[in-house]
């Protein structure tokens, strides 16, 4: 018979927790991939993205655009679901039935949330000595310059297309992209003139998001188009938003006239339409301001 071992005890180590396994990454749903290229875009126009041209954005957002709509119409269904500008991502993916201002407006809606915006503090660091006067016409100008160059750009790719006409397919893409990425600079725009003139709307970045989506949709300033401040998109809002998309989606057509004629008609509307909003909201600003 063996004798029991008397050895000293070993030390041994506590059990280890054992960590989870990582959660699979959740897939971006077409919306929410369309709505990060057009923040992207706007973000290299701004030039905290450099290296970006406003034809390279553009090229960019018609991809992006064209698989938002493969995958609206892919879902086939009839019965539209809201869209979470929240977080990015749709509640639902848009019905086949959608018109394209409606389809425009709830990918405008998921890219707001993502856009750059600089705060009071960034604006003045960035124009050192200027006023706040000097400082917003330096805004308007640099919108100005971007959606007179978005459409240039897109005016110069659908007039590519009249030469090669199987390609014209690709035109109402471009028109829409166009339509998106103008709207995403002047809602940039209308945010840093907020913040320049210390109007910023309440809440977090998703709320204020909304209220200068609301805004560029009546092309006023946050609070006098008689919608509360930081108010979530209603469906009344959001009706506004896609009467807007589509007069601008209207707007956009000149850019499919041959040659070059529409490059020079697209620039020059989107000039005239952002210091035409421009104008509007500035005065809404310093009217409350006085």
């Amino acid at each position: 018979m063996s004798e029991p071992r008397t050895g000293a005890p070993r030390d041994v180590p506590p059990p280890r927790p054992v960590s989870p396994p990582p959660a699979p990454p959740v897939e971006e749903s077409p919306l929410a991939r369309a709505g990060r290229a057009v923040a992207d875009a706007v973000a290299g126009l701004a030039g905290t993205a450099p290296g970006r041209s406003a034809a390279g954005g553009l090229r960019d957002v018609v991809g992006a655009v064209a698989g938002a709509v493969a995958g609206a119409f892919a879902t086939g269904s009839d019965t539209p679901g809201p869209t979470d500008a929240r977080t990015g991502d749709p509640a639902a993916a848009p019905s086949a039935g959608r018109g394209p201002g409606a389809l425009l407006g709830e990918l405008l809606a998921v890219a707001v949330p993502r856009l750059p915006v600089r705060d009071r503090d960034r604006l003045r660091a960035a124009h050192p000595g200027a006023s706040d006067e000097e400082i917003a016409d330096a805004l308007v100008q640099r919108a100005v310059r971007a959606t007179s160059g978005i459409g240039a750009a897109a005016g110069g790719l659908s007039a590519a297309h009249w030469l090669a006409p199987p390609s014209l397919v690709a035109v109402p893409l471009e028109l829409g992209a166009e339509t998106v990425l103008v709207a995403a600079v002047e809602i940039v725009l209308i945010a840093e003139l907020h913040e320049l003139h210390g109007r910023r709307p309440p809440g977090d970045a998703a709320q204020r998001g909304e209220a200068y989506l609301a805004a560029w949709s009546e092309q006023r300033a946050v609070g006098a188009q008689g919608a509360s401040l930081g108010s979530v998109l209603g469906t009344a809002g959001m009706r506004a938003l896609r009467r807007r998309m589509t007069r601008r989606l209207a707007g956009a057509v000149p850019a499919a006239a041959p040659l070059l004629i529409g490059a020079a008609l697209s620039g020059r509307g989107n000039r005239r339409a952002t210091e035409n909003l421009a104008r509007r909201v500035l005065a809404d600003l310093r009217a409350r301001r006085g």
